[in-house]
């Protein structure tokens, strides 16, 4: 779509999160750079990244042929028959076999911290400075699927040049700067050919394709737009009603090969569960297929819906900014928001400060709870974040005031006391449209304030109230600060709605229709039929 059809792309803005984390890999990239380059200048070629492509390659042959220890910048020549182009930010000589190694430099984390313990198996890692690979039982890894992609990609153009170490190794310098982890490309080879010959013919147009829907169309410009026609790939699958809209990703690949190509095919399944369905139970996929026909955007499982309640509630969401850290700890108590933040650009100590403030704040609500004999519960909505970087937090300003240890903070939330009510939601209801707050909050009543709400476009309004790139602007902190207090009062919105504090029915019991109701398909359910308990 973007070859055959650039001139739909004019004037389209690049999704604001996708441009931000560009510009911070770029600035990473410059950082290890520097680093790594300014320790042995003598021992690098660095390619002028202002050349034509044409020259950089030039340049990066040359200093291959000249045996350079390292090369900063490198590309190789483009491959028009077989479509190859790209380049390494490192290739280091193999001085043991010959020929070079690709090291790709990324801005993602690709290993964690683990204590050293019997394992069967540890990630292979190397000084940044002097390459000795080796067993490393101090780090787990992270599966990054796309980086040995890249180093297998890398190793093929190598070795059309017969540039290619021997040693089909590859290697990955991550967020934190700390380690290069190595790749055995081995069995990655087969992989990635047989990959990247279906991409290229897709490319070259001897595949034909139609939309699928995968976890990256959100982001994508072509999810609402198209070529000729206009439409967009949501319009088309919409349109042919496509399994994968209920389904998507490797979910729609498995029902695919049973024969399922629309939801309605999925709907109207009466055989037994295929052998190869790995994603939950299939039923519930069936239901989610029934009820999107029905345009029901939940289902409840069970006959009531729960919540945890507690004599004192606190809701609780943060912001972060990439992998610099959170500035913003937002909290509801009692119908009162109170945020705790720092506007100095990330990263910066004064992080520190605003989240000692804020775990100060909320273990005082929690203990005069129990001194006065009440029950206590703190809410967020999806976990995952908040509970990253109460950790991360804790590790990175341990000492400061108010600051947690990691012990402290592994027992709050390994408590009851810590409720995620985004597990509360995937426990009781299959959610044909997405399980994430904005799409069940307005299903409870709730409305953001901001129509462009949104944790992609919260990244943007961050670079301009606290000025990365000029003068801050006080209107954009305003807007993060309401959009945080939206979220927390969707969170306790969308906890009242599942189960109220007053006697009597639930609302989401009135409202949302139960898994019996789409138990049997009355008649036939293609083009919408009606459903029925």
């Amino acid at each position: 779509m973007n070859a055959a059809h650039p001139e739909t792309l004019a004037g389209v803005r690049e999704d604001a999160g996708v441009q931000q984390r560009r510009d911070a890999a770029v600035a990473h990239r410059e950082r290890v750079r520097k680093a790594l380059v300014g320790a042995r200048p003598e021992q690098w070629v660095v390619i002028d990244p202002l050349l034509r492509a044409g020259e950089r390659a030039e340049s990066t042959l040359r200093a291959c042929a000249a045996g350079a220890l390292y090369i900063w910048g490198g590309l190789l020549p483009q491959e028009p028959d077989t479509g190859r182009r790209g380049g390494a930010e490192i290739l280091m000589r193999d001085l043991d076999r010959g020929g070079y190694i690709p090291v790709i430099v990324v801005n993602h984390k690709v290993t964690d911290p683990r204590q050293p313990e019997p394992a069967e198996f540890h990630p292979t890692t190397s000084d940044l400075y002097h390459w000795d690979p080796q067993p490393d039982p101090h780090r787990k890894l992270r599966q990054q699927p796309r980086d040995q992609q890249r180093l297998a990609h890398l190793y093929r153009m190598l070795q059309r040049h017969g540039l290619a170490s021997p040693a089909l190794v590859g290697g990955v310098i991550g967020f934190h700067f700390d380690r290069i982890l190595v790749h055995d490309l081995t069995q990655v080879l087969a992989d990635y050919d047989q990959r990247y010959a279906d991409r290229i013919a897709v490319v070259r147009g001897d595949l034909p394709t139609v939309p699928s829907k995968v976890p990256e169309c959100r982001q994508c410009p072509w999810w609402t737009r198209g070529g000729a026609d206009g439409r967009g790939c949501e319009g088309w699958l919409i349109d042919h009603r496509d399994v994968s809209l209920v389904a998507p990703g490797s979910r729609a690949d498995v029902l695919h090969g049973h024969g399922v190509q629309t939801i309605d095919d999925l709907a109207g399944w009466s055989a037994a569960e295929p052998e190869d369905w790995q994603h939950g139970p299939f039923d519930e996929a069936v239901v989610t297929a029934r009820a999107w026909i029905a345009g029901a955007p939940l289902v409840r499982r069970f006959e009531q819906v729960q919540v945890r309640r507690a004599d004192v509630e606190v809701d609780v969401d943060l912001e972060s900014f990439q992998e610099f850290g959170a500035y913003l700890w937002g909290t509801l108590l009692d119908g009162v928001y109170r945020p705790f933040f720092t506007w100095d650009p990330l990263p910066t100590d004064d992080e520190g400060r605003s989240f000692g403030e804020f775990w100060t704040w909320l273990m005082r609500v929690r203990a005069e709870a129990l001194a006065a004999g009440k029950t206590f519960a703190a809410y967020c909505y999806s976990r995952t974040a908040e509970d990253k970087w109460l950790y991360e937090s804790a590790r990175r300003f341990a000492g400061q005031p108010g600051v947690p240890t990691v012990e402290q903070v592994r027992a709050f939330v390994d408590s009851p006391q810590w409720v995620d009510m985004f597990q509360a939601v995937t426990e009781q209801f299959i959610c044909p449209n997405g399980k994430g707050l904005k799409k069940i909050a307005p299903v409870a009543g709730f409305a953001w304030r901001d129509p462009e709400a949104n944790g992609e476009a919260s990244m943007s309004w961050y670079r301009l109230a606290v000025g990365y790139d000029g003068e801050p602007d006080l209107t954009q902190r305003t807007r993060l600060l309401e959009y945080n207090e939206d979220d927390v009062r969707a969170t306790m919105v969308l906890r009242e709605w599942m189960n109220p504090r007053v006697p009597g029915p639930h609302r989401a019991d009135l409202e949302v229709p139960a898994l019996a109701d789409f138990a049997q398909v009355s008649g036939a359910v293609s083009g919408g039929g009606t459903i029925s308990a």
